[in-house]
C-alpha cells in the first residue's frame, strides 16, 4: 500500500493516461506488467489511472471499448497511452 499512496502522492493525484485530476472515488492502481504476468506490487510497476481508464485497459469487448471512448471523447494520444498499457498487458490493442 505504501508503493500506491507514494506513486499517488508523486503524480499529484493526476491519472498517468489523461493527466485529469481524480477524486478518491475515481483512482485506480494499475499494475504496468499485470500480476499474472510476473507483474509486482513495486513502485515502479504501479500506474496510478482513472478507474474508467483502467476498465479500458483490461476490457476485451471491443464495441463495449469503443464506446467508452466515444462517451468520453479519448483523444488519438490518450489512445496511444492506453495500447501502450493494453500492450504490456497482453491485450488486443485498440484499433
Amino acid at each position: 500500500m505504501d508503493n500506491r499512496l507514494s506513486r499517488y502522492s508523486m503524480k499529484m493525484g493526476r491519472c498517468e493516461i489523461t493527466g485529469r485530476l481524480l477524486t478518491a472515488d475515481e483512482v485506480h492502481c494499475h499494475h504496468l506488467i499485470p500480476k499474472h504476468l510476473g507483474g509486482t506490487d513495486e513502485f515502479d510497476n504501479l500506474r496510478i489511472v482513472d478507474k474508467v481508464i483502467h476498465k479500458i485497459i483490461h476490457m476485451s469487448n471491443m464495441d463495449e471499448i469503443k464506446r467508452l471512448i466515444s462517451e468520453l471523447k479519448l483523444s488519438k494520444p490518450v489512445l496511444n497511452k492506453i495500447n501502450q498499457y493494453r500492450r504490456k498487458a497482453k491485450m488486443e490493442l485498440i484499433g
